[in-house]
């Protein structure tokens, strides 16, 4: 277990530990970590509630979390280090390393089935994939959509995805349709995986073998995989969903997982680039470290400081922003595997313009700061919990106490 680190400030984080003590105590969530940093050195790390509400183990410092959509900062990365040797060009067309994607069909504007195509009028690009403009879509988010219905009757689903390899996923979706011309749009997807087919086609490696080389290899970052072994199950936490899906605030949590037999105790062949990864808070902040030193940590260089300041540039067309049904991201953009908070909205920190952050389904969201220098990072184990008051609080008060 790598150790953390906490440097003296002159920042007081209490009232940080009360609030989330709160959301612990009142039933909201099963257990929470909160970290601060401010450049490379954190200021604040706290563990709250417990491992298993069943047990009560209190919640440890080298515990593993499922990092959900998390994962797409870390495909992201490893593609873009790909791109660094000069192995494609961004605006490359996928299909000139995965040859299906060749001859896409669009649903034509006021489309009524998935019938109603046409074809595209220019191909899907590598950095469409990386800002999810590429025209693709999840299967779940907006299940009543025409294109949604689509993937799942093609057996396409992002919640269930584990009898398929990479290659066999970006096979099914390139017989579907796109949901709009490709770069003319912005839709949370199945984009990240492709970019995950993308590295393994391009280095000629596993994905996960990629990875291990590339990245967590070097920034020791010895937990963090696809799977939990035996002999690290007794630090894997568990996941609660809420008794009610609408009221993010009531107390009430049920097992949404079996640990022993769910599907993180054996390895899959799914390598989800999207969403597959599990890791402890000192493995991803040695990662977010790496992220916020310009592209290296401990001595070694993952990303030059140019690539970095690449993926920190819009990529959607002119006022196209991220859009979800559920959640409202006013003034998000998205670059090459961040968000991009590129205008405030009111009453909003001023600290918060330029931050660039994604996270994860259950609660592991990460997101950081230059124009205050802080990096924070929110973990819980809550199915749902991207977006949940918790992580909204800790960040407010998070540029509160630096402002």
């Amino acid at each position: 277990m790598n150790d953390i680190e906490v440097v003296e400030s002159e920042f007081d984080c209490s009232e940080i530990q009360d609030r989330m003590q709160f959301y612990v105590d009142t039933g909201i969530l099963s257990c929470c970590s909160t970290l601060l940093m401010k450049g490379p050195e954190v200021i604040d790390y706290r563990t709250f509630g417990v491992m298993d509400l069943e047990d009560e183990r209190p919640l440890q410092k080298d515990a593993i979390y499922r990092m959900y959509s998390n994962t797409k900062i870390v495909t992201s990365v490893a593609l873009m280090s790909l791109y660094e040797q000069g192995a494609f060009e961004l605006t490359d067309p996928l299909s000139n390393y995965i040859p299906s994607f060749g001859n896409a069909m669009v649903l034509k504007s006021g489309a009524q089935s998935a019938k109603d195509i046409e074809a595209s009028s220019s191909p899907i690009r590598i950095n469409h994939l990386l800002s999810h403009s590429a025209g693709l879509s999840y299967g779940f988010i907006e299940p009543n959509s025409i294109i949604d219905q689509a993937y799942n009757s093609a057996g396409i689903n992002a919640l269930g995805q584990s009898s398929m390899d990479l290659e066999e996923l970006c096979d099914l979706l390139s017989h579907q349709p796109l949901a709009y011309e490709p770069g003319t749009s912005w839709r949370y997807s199945f984009a990240t995986d492709v970019c995950a087919r993308l590295v393994e086609v391009i280095s000629g490696k596993p994905f996960d073998v990629f990875l291990q080389e590339r990245i967590f290899g070097p920034l020791n970052m010895e937990d963090t995989g696809f799977w939990v072994p035996e002999a690290k199950m007794d630090r894997f936490i568990s996941i609660y969903a809420p008794i009610d899906l609408f009221d993010p605030m009531k107390p009430g949590l049920v097992k949404a997982e079996d640990i022993s037999s769910g599907p993180y105790s054996s390895k899959p062949k799914f390598l989800s680039g999207g969403g597959g990864l599990v890791s402890t808070v000192a493995d991803y902040l040695s990662f977010l470290k790496m992220i916020v030193s310009g592209g290296a940590h401990n001595g070694v260089r993952i990303l030059r400081p140019e690539t970095l300041d690449l993926m920190r540039t819009n990529q959607l067309a002119q006022d196209v922003g991220v859009s979800f049904p559920m959640w409202s991201m006013p003034g998000t953009v998205f670059g090459l595997g961040f968000a991009l908070k590129q205008r405030l909205d009111e009453g909003e920190p001023d600290g918060a313009l330029n931050e660039y952050h994604w996270g994860g389904m259950a609660g592991t969201h990460s997101w950081m700061s230059p124009t205050q220098n802080i990096t924070g990072f929110c973990l819980t184990q809550r199915m749902p919990g991207f977006w949940h008051p918790f992580s909204h609080e800790f960040k407010a008060l998070c540029y509160k106490i630096t402002g």
